[in-house]
């Protein structure tokens, strides 16, 4: 009995020489795997920083002009309105300046409407 339970016993070690092996093979696989999968999921990550980074720049080349359109058009707004300003106040000074020394020249002198009468 010694020789069948020393094959046996042979057999067992060999059995489980073979399932260490294929638990080896499983782990080497399994970390590949997740290896793999991070590599691909970095690989998206770029693709997609990628991409959005495309589109931020079509966005910003398209809307880019329109400020610089909308800054050149405040500019040409601004100096027209200084131009209507500086044109209204050539045609009213002199008769600003007119009521200015009419005013200071002919004193009408009066009691402020809100004082009381004298008693």
């Amino acid at each position: 009995m010694s020789t069948q339970n020393t094959a046996g016993i042979q057999t067992l070690l060999e059995a489980e020489r073979e399932a260490q092996k294929i638990v080896q093979k499983a782990r080497t696989y399994r970390t590949q795997k997740v290896k793999d999968a991070r590599s691909e999921a970095q690989k998206e990550i770029e693709d997609y920083k990628r991409q959005k980074e495309e589109e931020f720049q079509r966005f910003e080349s398209q809307h880019s002009g329109t400020h610089s359109q909308i800054e050149v058009e405040a500019t040409k707004e601004v100096q027209r309105t200084l131009e209507e300003i500086k044109t209204l106040g050539e045609e009213k000074a002199p008769a600003v300046i007119k009521d200015l020394l009419t005013a200071v020249v002919d004193v009408k002198p009066a009691p402020h409407r809100n004082a009381a009468p004298p008693v």
